[in-house]
């Protein structure tokens, strides 16, 4: 699953050829990803400008000249990909239409953008832009790690007295937003703090510290363009590279790359997830 740096990536690769242009025509060749596209979507969605677009959590939201709000998930498998692009950023022709092509864009600046997803686990849905962040898949959601709500302060309160392990603390949504299973094993090898550990039982100091590892972490991410295992593709089509970085993200029986701790990546499995930590040097 796509986490925040692979859809901020491919968020910040749409804006050259979405934003301040018009979807001339919205094409909508099935009537359901996840779970089934709104009422007149394609003609809801044609004839309209793209005032801005921006992310929340793993959410990509374009906002309309109508008063709505596009709001798109890749799901495991959704690539959207841009062709024809006046800018000279991407390539020029456009492909032939592919089987999973579910959602076309047809910009008024002549790119095309298409949503693909074999798996169709992605989804799309519209919403009043006034009551976008009411909606019952963004009001549940935390504050985003890269944005000011997110401080020390705020992670020390989430963890005081719980004794939940910090690694499912913070893949919990409603304390941040956007984090996934690569980014906070990442983030806890910096931090120097095993994923067993009850967030209770780690100091207010030693959690504070996590504040600026989390974002940078995040940051050298989408620097690197998100991580592609499996299916994950920029806008552009390209590959992401961060994943050629990773500390102990699948890198089981691998020694630590701390040089002075010659210690073993180990993988445990916690509510289902893969964990990859260094058991010497994460306490």
């Amino acid at each position: 699953m796509p986490e925040l740096p692979e859809v901020e990536t491919v968020m910040r690769g749409l804006r050259p050829s979405m934003e301040g242009a018009v979807i001339a025509r919205a094409d909508v060749n099935r009537p359901d990803l996840r779970w089934p596209f709104p009422d007149r979507m394609a003609e809801r969605l044609s004839g309209r400008r793209v005032m801005s677009m921006r992310r929340r959590s793993k959410y990509i939201l374009a906002d309309l000249d109508s008063g709505e709000t596009l709001l798109i998930h890749l799901g495991m498998s959704g690539r959207m990909t841009v062709s024809g692009d006046p800018l000279g950023q991407f390539v020029h022709d456009h492909p032939a239409q592919e089987k999973h092509d579910h959602v076309v864009f047809h910009m008024d600046n002549g790119a095309r953008v298409t949503f693909n997803d074999p798996r169709r686990f992605g989804a799309m849905d519209l919403l009043e832009t006034a009551t976008a962040e009411t909606h019952k898949l963004l009001a549940v959601l935390g504050p985003e790690p890269l944005g000011n709500d997110f401080h020390e302060q705020h992670l020390i309160a989430a963890f005081k007295g719980r004794r939940t392990p910090v690694k499912s603390a913070l893949l919990d949504q409603g304390i941040i937003a956007g984090l996934g299973n690569i980014y906070v094993c990442e983030a806890l090898f910096r931090a120097g703090i095993s994923p067993r550990r009850e967030t209770g039982r780690i100091s207010a100091a030693r959690v504070a510290t996590l504040v600026p590892i989390i974002r940078e972490v995040l940051q050298d991410a989408i620097a690197a363009g998100g991580s592609s295992l499996k299916d994950f593709r920029q806008a552009n089509g390209e590959l992401g590279y961060f994943q050629h970085t990773f500390d102990v993200y699948g890198r089981e029986g691998h020694p630590c790359r701390r040089a002075e701790c010659g210690g073993i990546v180990s993988r445990i499995t916690q509510s289902g997830r893969s964990s990859f930590y260094c058991g010497k040097c994460q306490r």
